[in-house]
């Protein structure tokens, strides 16, 4: 089979590298890609994410069978119902379902309707409704705009005044021009932040490994909030107990009213959860697999990850059987100088081969891109340094190890990255 994965970070490198060793791969392709996907799939660079003309006929010219979409906004502009339209298999989301993560409102007026716990809300359109509404409630309170913000978009705030701040930075400066058009303010939740993330073929579903990511730039969840710094996997925290609360309160219910409002929801769907004395509340729902979370998941399923994609597209999920392997991993993210705000490029990175040779270490590429046989940051997020043990301690070790033998300048990267499992 031919097969296409959209976009070019450390999630895409993370389905190609699960992709590359499935047996019925007879090419495989990324578009952009990046220096790392570039080794173990064909990449094109020629063609914008956002051309879906351009996108369609390539996947023509190049007979491709299958597209699997790794980044959010190409699903949620449409990506999906274009290529289906010209017959092209996708797995992921129709752009009506994508709504979830497309549009924050959308999604919790979805989990009000059916009945999904999740944190208390309003809505607002005008700034000064907005403030009115923050003096006369108090903090802690979350801000969020709307729509896509490439992960930018929530303001948790401990304070009237940083609330009141989110939203003249949302609604007046318009920081994220059309997607702060409306914002949602609601209630700080308290608890321990986990992701859940299963593969649906739009009635059943099974469940990836559990994991949890580090949202924080700084050691001790400190610092401003990223795409993510890291993750492991699996995480103590979600327990058998929890695992079913989770899939009887929330996965079951969001895909049924997907169901009732005739879009079944086909793809990965992605849960990022709140667990507050034992119970979860759904911060916010995505549309495809998380990032640096695919990067400790990926390697985690031994079954064949092709076979468990067809098995989705196909609407045979019930009886599939998803194998897991025993070992943790670990995946520590390096980024360049200044991320989450301005940043370099072009710094010569060097190591990563030395990192490889080490057992169980892959190094998945984020931000590169190759000249001459060399790699070069190109990104904020440039590495996941990512590692198998068979216990979380070595895992973490491993991948610290493999981390100090990478350099590029300014590169900075977390050192506690799987220390929050000990907690439980």
């Amino acid at each position: 089979m031919k097969v296409l994965v959209l976009g070019g970070g450390g999630r895409e490198h993370a389905l190609c590298y699960v992709l590359s060793k499935s047996k019925d791969i007879a090419a495989l392709y990324c578009l952009p890609g990046n220096g790392g996907i570039k080794q173990i799939a064909q990449t094109v660079s020629d063609i914008s994410l956002s051309d879906f003309k351009g996108i369609t006929e390539f996947c023509k010219k190049e007979k491709i069978e299958l597209v699997i979409p790794g980044p959010e906004e190409p699903l949620v502009k449409g990506v999906k119902d274009v290529l289906e339209k010209a017959g092209i298999k996708v797995f992921g989301p129709s752009s009506f379902c994508a709504q979830l993560e497309g549009s924050k409102i959308f999604a919790k007026e979805l989990m009000k309707e059916a009945g999904i716990p999740t944190a208390d809300f309003k809505v607002f359109d005008n700034p000064s409704e907005a403030k009115k509404y923050i003096k006369k409630k108090g903090a802690p309170l979350v801000v969020k705009a709307d729509g896509l913000c490439a992960g930018k978009g929530v303001f948790v705030c401990d304070t009237e005044e940083e609330a009141l701040e989110a939203v003249k930075k949302i609604m007046e400066d318009k920081i994220f021009g059309a997607s702060g058009e409306r914002i949602i303010i609601e209630e700080k939740l308290e608890g321990e932040e986990a992701s859940y993330i299963v593969i649906t073929d739009g009635k059943s579903f099974k469940a990836l490994p559990t994991s949890q990511d580090h949202k924080r730039l700084l050691d001790g969840d400190k610092g401003p909030n990223t795409g993510g710094m890291g993750a492991y996997s699996p995480t103590p925290l979600i327990n058998q107990t929890l695992r079913e609360k989770i899939e009887k309160k929330v996965i079951e219910p969001v895909l049924a009213v997907m169901r009732e409002k005739g879009n079944p929801y086909v793809g990965f769907l992605y849960a990022g959860l709140m667990i507050a004395n034992g119970e979860p509340y759904v911060l916010e729902f995505n549309c495809r697999l998380g990032d640096p979370e695919a990067q400790v998941i990926l390697p985690r399923i031994k079954t064949d990850f092709l076979e468990l994609v067809m098995a989705g597209l196909e609407g045979n999920l019930a009886d599939f059987v998803l194998e897991e392997s025993p070992e943790a991993c670990v995946c520590v993210v390096m980024a360049s100088k200044g991320y989450p705000g301005k940043y370099e490029k072009g710094k010569l990175i060097t190591g990563i081969e030395k990192a490889e040779a080490l057992p169980g270490v892959i190094v998945f590429h984020a931000g590169t891109k190759e000249e001459g046989g060399k790699f070069y940051t190109n990104g904020g997020r440039v590495l996941g340094v990512t590692a198998l043990a068979p216990t979380l301690p070595e895992a973490i070790n491993r991948a610290y190890e493999a981390v100090e033998k990478i350099q590029f300048e300014g590169a900075h990267y977390r050192r506690d990255i799987g220390h929050k499992a000990f907690k439980y």
